[in-house]
Formats: structure tokens, sequence, C-alpha cells
């Protein structure tokens, strides 16, 4: 694997770490902001799912730019998102404007979970693909530990009022990083043959590597895909051509979040909370389940191109449906404690294993070149769509009966099992041109 190739692909995926940074700090801060801005159950739950409504526009709205711009042209504007978002929250002087730069932090995810994931896929050979595409989930649970981490850190250090507006702003310094170094990154080479520019497509594709060893292979079948002498970059997407992909991205982006997946990640220390644990220690077992997601999603990035995405679903799956089951006993029970805890670890473990590793490659590889982008950015608000719902709606929800709640979750990801077995196509080892073909798009 060439080291400019790496190099490329942990720059982009840097999008990945601020977006899982921005998604969990917010954990941490729950009762600070009932308290500082008077919020009620609902309200709570909107303020929290405030920066979701704006991941659900910058899905939508990242598509025509990034073809418009390339990719790497929206990760900049991306990057300048992230970096007031957190300065913005920090300094927010009443409830209307921390709402306004949460809602910019999440339109910078939103946009980050189309655009990383999809300009890695666009970049790296077929062969190693799965695990290089995967970097994007491992940097965003790696910004999940790292804001668990943070918070644990600051909340020990007794800044009394201001604790969790530091915690809000120490995103600004990763962002700040992101943006000077994707001055380092190449455009895509499926990209740039798109826009005629072939020369440096050819470029890109000798830095990186390509699936057939031939350049000029390589780029025969990128135009060949592309087919712009019957096809436009502007053509209809939803249309009878691209309804197998699309049903595709629809079911596994909203089998994600039907697992309860952000409903943890977001109320993780409310979570240990209702299970009596104090303050600084509901921070703490964050920290652990963060840590059990890094290691997991580290494990299933290094077998994602050798046992393929489907198998990893499975396990995913089975995993979620007995943790969750666990989880809706605990709470039924009364337990609690450390039944609690080993069972959010056994779900955090599952999640890293199947759908937080497999869901941002798969949805990456199954749309044809011309359409990626609005693919990619589908798939994305139909995953930010249900995040939104999940964590509005949970501690309204949770408060009235949390083991109800997991026990949906569990039911939900009972139906994942079955499209998984059913109707999931295996992609790994696969060129994207070859995949097109295979899921009989002309």
């Amino acid at each position: 694997m060439k080291l400019k190739l790496i190099g490329a692909v942990i720059v982009a995926a840097l999008g990945g770490l601020l977006f899982g940074f921005d998604t969990a700090v917010i954990s941490g801060t729950t009762d600070w902001l009932k308290k500082e801005y008077g919020l009620n159950d609902f309200w709570l739950g909107f303020t929290v799912a405030s920066a979701l409504i704006g991941t659900i526009i910058g899905s939508i709205i990242v598509g025509k730019p990034s073809d418009r711009f390339g990719r790497r042209g929206v990760l900049f504007i991306l990057a300048v998102f992230y970096f007031v978002s957190g300065i913005g929250c920090a300094f927010a002087w009443d409830w209307w404007s921390f709402m306004i730069f949460r809602f910019l932090g999440g339109i910078a995810v939103g946009g980050a979970s189309v655009v990383s994931p999809m300009y890695i896929a666009e970049i790296s050979p077929a062969h190693y693909r799965g695990r290089l595409v995967a970097i994007t989930q491992f940097n965003i649970v790696l910004g999940v530990l790292l804001a668990y981490f943070s918070n644990y850190v600051i909340g020990s250090l007794n800044l009394g009022a201001n604790e969790c507006r530091w915690m809000f702003g120490v995103m600004a310094a990763p962002s700040a990083v992101f943006f000077i170094l994707l001055f380092f990154t190449p455009q895509s080479p499926r990209w740039l043959i798109a826009r005629n520019r072939v020369e440096e497509a050819r470029a890109v594709l000798q830095m990186c590597g390509s699936d057939t060893g031939s350049l000029e292979d390589e780029i025969r079948d990128i135009q060949a895909s592309l087919d712009l002498r019957h096809h436009s970059m502007e053509e209809p997407f939803f249309c009878a051509r691209y309804r197998k992909p699309i049903l595709l991205a629809v079911a596994i982006a909203m089998f994600n979040q039907l697992s309860g997946i952000n409903a943890v990640v977001y109320y993780t220390k409310h979570i240990f909370e209702m299970a009596g644990y104090a303050s600084t220690d509901a921070l703490l077992q964050s920290v652990i389940v963060g840590f059990v997601n890094l290691v997991c999603t580290m494990t299933a990035l290094s077998v994602i191109d050798h046992f393929g995405r489907k198998k990893l679903m499975i396990i995913g799956s089975i995993g979620y449906i007995l943790s969750l089951g666990a989880v809706a006993y605990s709470f039924y029970s009364g337990g609690g404690g450390r039944m609690l805890l080993v069972s959010l670890i056994v779900f955090i473990a599952s999640h890293a294993a199947g759908q937080g590793t497999v869901i941002w490659v798969f949805i990456s590889e199954i749309f044809p070149n011309r359409v990626r982008a609005r693919g990619q950015a589908l798939g994305s608000f139909t995953h930010w769509l249900m995040a939104a719902a999940i964590s509005w709606t949970f501690p309204i929800i949770a408060a009235a009966s949390g083991w109800m709640t997991f026990a949906f979750y569990a039911l939900c990801c009972v139906g994942q099992l079955v499209w998984v077995l059913t109707a999931m196509p295996e992609t790994k080892g696969i060129s994207l041109e070859k995949i097109q073909k295979e899921l009989g798009i002309e």
C-alpha cells in the first residue's frame, strides 16, 4: 500500500474524527444544558437533536457541491464549519445562539458523513477499499472516545460554570489541523475523469494505486462506467435504474439507527445515571464504552476485506439482539450496575464489529460513479433523519419506561438480521465499476 494513499486517507478520515467528537461531546453536558437553559425532557431532546437536524440538511445539500467543486473542496468548507461550531458553542450567550452553532456543527457532520467515505472509496484500490474506507469509522469512534475522555478530564478539573463550555470549545483545535492538512491531499481521480481532467486523474492513480495494475485500463473502466455519451452527471437519480442501490442504502441506514446506537452515544452518561451511577462515575463508564468501541472497530477494520461486509453484519446483528435484550432486562428487573455496563459493552462491541464498520463502506460502494455523491447523500440523509428521531424521543420514552425502549431496539435488530440474510449483497474485493455491473446497472 502506497504511503501517499495512506496519508490522503488519514487526512480525509479526520472529517470522521470531528464527526465522532461533535456527535458525542454533548453526552457529558445534558445536565448542564437542562440547568443553564431551563429545559424539560422534551426540549432537552430537541436541543440534543438540533445538531442532527443540521446533519440531515448537511447530508442533503452536500451532494451537488461535491460533484461541482470536488470532494476535497467541500471538505475545506466543512473544516471551517467545525471550527466555527466549536468556538460558537463555547461562547454561546443564550439558548438560541447555542442552537445555531450546534446546528452549524451538524451541517459539518452530515457533510463529512457523505464526503469523507466517498472520497476514500474513490481513491482506494478494491483490495484495500474496505479497510481504508473503514478508517473513517475508526476515526468516528476515536472522536467519540476523545470526546468522552475530554469530558471526563474537564469534568475532573472543577472548572465551575464554564466547565461544559470548555467541553465544546476544544473541538476548534483538531478542526484547524484538518483544514491545514487538506492542502496536501489530491482530488478524487474518478471526479477528475468525470470533469475530463484525465492527466490529473492519471497522476493521482499512479500515486494511490489502481485496481487492474494498468493505469490505462483503469481509466477506460472509469470512463465506461460514467458513459457520459449516454448519461449525464446531472441525470435523474430517483429512477428505476438506481432502484436497487437506493433501497439497499436506505435499508442499511435505517437499521443502523433503529439499533439505538445514537441514543447510547448521546445519552451514555444519562443512561448510567438512570441506573444509579454518580455523575463522575457515569462519565468514566462512558470512557470505558468508548474505548471498547475503538478496539472493536480496529479489529473489524483489519478483517473487513477478508471476512467481507455481510459476515460482519450477521455477527453484529446477533450481538445487538442479545445485548439489547440484556439491557432491557437490566432496567426491567432493576438490576443496573455491572449487568448494565457489561450489556452496553457487548452492544457497542457488536455495533463496532458490524454496522458501525460496514455502513459507510457499503454505501460508498453500491452506487455508480456518475451518481455516487447523490447516493451517498441519500444514505447519510436517511441515517441522520433516523438519528434525529431516535435522539429526540429517547429522553421522553426512557423516562416513561426505559426497558421498553431497549426491547424495541432489539426487535428492530431482528429485522436487520433478516434483511442481511435475504437481501444484502457482498461487495468485498470488487472494483466499484464491477459492483455497478453486478447490481445490473448499465
